[in-house]
């Protein structure tokens, strides 16, 4: 079943996703035919998870609507999952945690039934408030304020804040909107994505003065201010395409995901540095755990979920 949401410039812009793809890979074999004295392994292993990725995601926004909801829900579950394995927890919350990971696919239920109402609610209340509850019946009072404000926290950031993309995919049709849902997810995922990748390049190239040395000492503000701008550019190239945004509503939304990307990187940075790890798993071989490759996406896209439902609800 082929998601009829697939306008010819989301098509398209997946094409130019692939070319991108294609000319990386062209650029890895001649640097590593004409300089082979430098290990490109890691560069050739992340060209080649890209490649994975970039499919996988396409097959998902293609298929149907129902298969992209599930690919996103299953994102959070990996997600979440890699996170309660790296932060410490409790053995007494062993039993607190099934509540957690159910709260999964009731968030993405709510939002396959657009029951806005709900899916902005059902984390930050409900469970917000049964978590601790649950605790409490077990009884272990021990590091209680640690445990429950870890576990809530990966839920907000992992499932809440990650669940606002599935959420674009179901936005409906008014007088005003008539924008492809896909469209919207492809313009948050690939800028946010993009942000991460020029914010690194222009930090190799002119970076000097750290912006946030204790937290990210590979950060500067050559490369926040160079990703910023190029993001906020290519925002306004491609809004036309796939979102309904005006030229200075795109400005914003470029800044948005610039910025809100850049925090969402470093807020893993620094939860990283607190427990002493470099990735967050090896799940995507060359770029770590998913975590290390959904950071950004934890900010920008509540932020610009709700930018769009705000102009246009």
């Amino acid at each position: 079943m082929i998601n009829t949401s697939i306008d010819n410039n989301v098509f398209y812009s997946l094409v130019g996703l692939y070319l991108i793809l294609a000319i990386s890979s062209l650029i890895t074999a001649a640097l590593k035919k004409y300089k082979p004295n430098k290990d490109y392994a890691e560069l050739i292993q992340r060209v080649n998870s890209w490649w994975i990725m970039v499919t996988i995601f396409t097959l998902a926004m293609v298929l149907s609507r129902s298969i992209s909801l599930i690919f996103f829900g299953f994102i959070s579950f990996l997600a979440l999952k890699e996170y309660l394995s790296m932060i410490p927890t409790r053995r007494a919350d062993r039993r607190v945690l099934f509540w957690a990971y159910l709260a999964i696919p009731l968030q993405y239920y709510w939002v396959s039934q657009q029951w806005y109402g709900m899916f902005i609610i059902f984390i930050p209340v409900y469970i917000f408030l049964l978590l601790p509850l649950r605790m409490i019946t077990i009884g272990e009072t021990k590091n209680f304020l640690q445990a429950a404000g870890t576990i809530h926290w990966g839920l907000m950031m992992l499932v809440f804040s990650l669940s606002h993309i599935a959420y674009l995919l179901v936005l409906p049709a008014t007088d005003t909107f008539q924008q492809s849902g896909v469209g919207l997810v492809l313009f948050l995922v690939f800028l946010t994505q993009f942000n991460d990748v020029s914010q690194y390049i222009w930090g190799k190239i002119f970076g000097k003065r750290k912006i946030v040395p204790k937290v990210s000492p590979n950060k500067t503000w050559a490369g926040f201010v160079g990703g910023v701008l190029t993001t906020t550019i290519l925002a306004v190239a491609l809004s036309g395409f796939l979102t309904p945004l005006s030229l200075e509503m795109a400005i914003i939304a470029g800044l948005i995901i610039s910025i809100g990307g850049f925090i969402g990187d470093v807020t893993l940075s620094a939860i990283k540095r607190d427990i002493g790890v470099k990735d967050t798993g090896r799940l995507i071989p060359g770029h770590g755990g998913m975590l290390d490759r959904i950071d950004s996406l934890t900010y920008t896209a509540p932020l610009f979920f709700h930018f769009i439902y705000y102009l246009y609800f």
